[in-house]
């Protein structure tokens, strides 16, 4: 675009998310199925939440760990899906500059706050197994906290870097983004200023993100595995296994879509796989992280049957 037409276009102030279809009927679809799955991955969180705090048998640093995802992964929805079912409710499809940013930024805090966190969980589990002698000491509840609060300190350092970095854009038109939620790499197709230095950036600091947990968690891991063939016990395996298995699931998802959509650049042919990709992130991941926690736990899957049924059943 020439630098004279630049000028001469006006500043976008709201832009419209295309979404994921156009049709009418298809959208009241869509609708309920997002509804619906928006619904079970609180109820799945809030549950795990709960069981987790009024059973004293949880309250290991695992599962404060875990609650903290749990808390996180309800979030990360809710900052896309309920204004995703209220464009759909309403047909309208716009989002404000300013609602569009926010959520760009709410959507990457808890993203990497989600990222450092399964970080924290791999170190958790490598100290449990690799070193249980000294594992109360060296995970106690004060360096459980101080895990978090790296953790969020990270992701708000992260949040504000693409933020910042993007308020720096100029925004004159188009601004129909390809997409449903506001993402940086559809954004960067939308700005009429030069988006070089803005997708060095993404790529770098998600090669950070990315990067350097992966080596930490593959390291741990490592220990972990080694640790546990040298067990005698069956049943300790088998614990073992259970555990970091519901932790390495959850890791090959997030990672594996964070990866492929963050580790390259954006571009219009892709978008559509993008699409994909960001439903995957903010509906399917949240969705499925208490049900794999549950599902190989028995003490998660325990503690929810007691808390959900057996009271009722006492009485």
């Amino acid at each position: 675009m020439e630098p004279e037409a630049r000028t001469n276009r006006t500043t976008v102030t709201e832009f419209i998310l295309v979404g994921l279809v156009q049709s009418e009927k298809l959208q009241s679809l869509l609708f309920v199925i997002f509804f619906f799955a928006y619904m079970v991955t609180i109820g799945g969180n809030l549950s795990i939440l709960a069981a987790i705090l009024v059973e004293p048998k949880l309250h290991t640093p695992m599962y404060f760990f875990l609650g903290n995802l749990s808390v996180l992964d309800a979030g990360c929805i809710t900052v896309i899906v309920p204004s995703m079912l209220g464009r759909l409710l309403s047909h309208k499809r716009t989002i404000s500059y300013n609602a569009c940013i926010s959520q760009l930024f709410f959507f990457h805090l808890l993203g990497g706050a989600d990222c450092f966190l399964l970080t924290a969980m791999a170190y958790d589990r490598f100290l449990a197994i690799c070193r249980p002698l000294t594992y109360s000491t060296r995970m106690s509840q004060e360096v459980q906290r101080t895990l978090v609060a790296i953790c969020w300190a990270c992701a708000i350092a992260n949040a504000l870097t693409h933020t910042i970095a993007l308020s720096t854009l100029k925004f004159c038109g188009p601004n129909e983004v390809n997409h449903f939620y506001c993402d940086l790499p559809q954004l960067f197709q939308l700005s009429c200023s030069s988006t070089k230095l803005n997708e060095l950036l993404l790529f770098g600091v998600a090669l950070i993100m990315t990067g350097t947990p992966v080596v930490l968690i593959i390291t741990s891991y490592s220990h972990i595995a080694a640790a546990v063939l040298q067990m005698r016990s069956v049943k300790g395996r088998k614990k073992a296994f259970s555990t970091c298995g519901s932790h390495l699931t959850v890791v090959f998802l997030y990672y594996g879509a964070g990866i492929f959509n963050y580790m390259r650049l954006g571009s219009e042919e892709t978008s559509d796989k993008d699409k994909g990709v960001g439903i995957f992130n903010t509906v399917i991941n949240p969705m499925l992280n208490p049900l794999i926690y549950s599902l190989r736990n028995p003490d998660v899957q325990g503690t929810l049957w007691r808390v959900l049924v057996g009271r009722q059943s006492l009485r």
